[in-house]
């Protein structure tokens, strides 16, 4: 019960250090370090964490990070991790990447309870200049093993790149290997730095979803998200949505209806959890979109769905002790302030994290209210075991959409909140078992899709 707990303060450990701390980057261009020093210089600062060294490893930031994060916050932050993780105890597999002229590194960091991905972006000063955590990649050798629906014969993929200058955006197309034209749709992420296939332990949603649609005479468009190609260059001060999500997708369905396979009228959009929440809006600011898909898309404020996460966690193994019961206060009370707006757009939400202009923007966003600015039809589908987003969701999709014929929906009651099956009740333990998206969900999605598309 504990691992749950503490399954869940890493989701949110990944989705809000990410809006937070991050320096703005632009116009830097890294000097080149041999992989030994990026492995010391990492090594350096985890061990000015383990010794207490706050001061030491506040050092290591640049400007930027520094004045978002000082000492007295950085100490405060890495000791309500540990506190929940446990100690850091030993760390493992480090990896370098490029992005944007920095240097990247990745370092497995193994706390008492749970193993963790550090992930350091270095300037050309040899600061760093963006921090957070991922969860663990699959170990080495982990091989995808494709559901029964995938016909690998049927399609083929094609390494594609895309998005505005200084912004590229790489991802696949997904190809019916017969003459076409054929349906397209666009995949919208959720929360987080994701990749293109949505990664989550060793599930890969959207890959479930590009190959089985594929298979089926649709084509499909998936990318990595700006948040996890360009992390370090964001400037937190300054992140909405629009920059971490629309713009892209945006982009990208004009990008899938310029392929020679794509029946131009005929592209859809779908977006899962965020990104469900987010697609009618897309749809209304495109305005050609052919039809919109929401997997298991919030209603409520993302904000308001945080406490109700955290309470359905805690109470998992009967109780709320006085600590969670503190913690649900603090978050209880960082909802207040982004409700009643009390906070300037650049002072952090406490207990929520992220720079309240994030929240107040995404506030302002009623997924309702775009849809029904919508003339092409709807698909909304949600799973009945999901405690990310709710049956409070689905029905607030349901009474708010009443009225509107064009609407399809459809609840799974065995499906979690990545429309994986299981039983009983769902806990964050389940994203760390490998699976796939049920083969009812690729089946409806397909034949909507192709309904509409004759």
């Amino acid at each position: 019960m504990l691992k749950r707990k503490i399954l869940l303060t890493l989701t949110l450990v990944i989705i809000l250090i990410g809006i937070v701390f991050y320096g703005s980057l632009n116009g830097v261009t890294a000097e080149s370090k041999t992989d030994e020093e990026l492995y010391q210089d990492t090594l350096s600062f985890l061990e000015y964490l383990q010794t207490a060294d706050y001061a030491r490893a506040v050092e290591q930031f640049d400007e930027k990070v520094r004045a978002a994060l000082p000492e007295k916050d950085f100490k405060e932050l890495w000791n309500k991790i540990t506190k929940d993780l446990g100690e850091l105890i030993s760390w493992g597999n480090f990896r370098t990447s490029e992005q944007a002229g920095y240097q990247i590194t990745l370092l497995t960091c193994n706390f008492e309870k749970v193993n963790l991905d550090l992930q350091l972006a270095f300037n050309s000063e040899g600061k760093i200049s963006g921090f957070h955590f991922l969860p663990t990649a699959p170990p080495e050798g982990y091989e995808y093993i494709p559901p029964d629906y995938v016909k690998k014969d049927q399609f083929l993929e094609q390494e594609i790149s895309f998005g505005a200058p200084g912004w590229e955006l790489p991802g696949l197309l997904s190809l019916p290997q017969r003459e076409g034209p054929f349906p397209g749709v666009v995949l919208i992420h959720g929360s987080g730095p994701n990749d293109r296939d949505e990664t989550i332990g060793p599930n890969k949603p959207f890959k479930d979803l590009a190959w089985g649609l594929a298979s089926e005479g649709i084509v499909v468009l998936r990318y990595d998200k700006r948040t996890k190609v360009y992390a370090s260059q964001i400037d937190p001060k300054n992140f909405t949505v629009q920059g971490e999500v629309i713009e892209d997708a945006l982009l990208a369905l004009d990008f899938l209806r310029q392929q020679e396979k794509v029946d131009p009228e005929k592209v859809f959009l779908l977006g899962h959890s965020l990104g469900g929440q987010l697609v009618p809006n897309i749809a209304n600011q495109d305005k050609k979109v052919a039809g919109v898909i929401v997997l298991a898309g919030p209603t409520r404020p993302l904000h308001h769905l945080i406490p109700a996460q955290m309470k359905y966690i805690f109470s998992l193994d009967g109780e709320i002790n006085p600590e969670e019961a503190k913690k649900l206060e603090e978050i209880k009370n960082g909802v207040q302030l982004i409700d009643e707006r009390k906070l300037k757009e650049d002072e952090v939400a406490t207990g929520l994290g992220g720079y309240a202009g994030y929240w107040y923007d995404l506030q302002e966003r009623d997924p309702v209210s775009e849809a029904l600015k919508l003339s092409c039809p709807l698909f909304i589908l949600q799973g009945g075991r999901d405690y990310q987003v709710t049956l409070e969701d689905f029905q607030g999709w349901q009474q708010g959409l009443a009225s509107q014929t064009q609407v399809t929906f459809q609840l799974y009651p065995q499906l979690n909140h990545l429309f994986i099956a299981g039983e009983g009740k769902s806990t964050p333990e389940e994203y760390q078992i490998g699976g796939h998206i049920e083969a009812e969900v690729i089946k409806d999605l397909a034949s909507w899709i192709l309904s509409l598309s004759r």
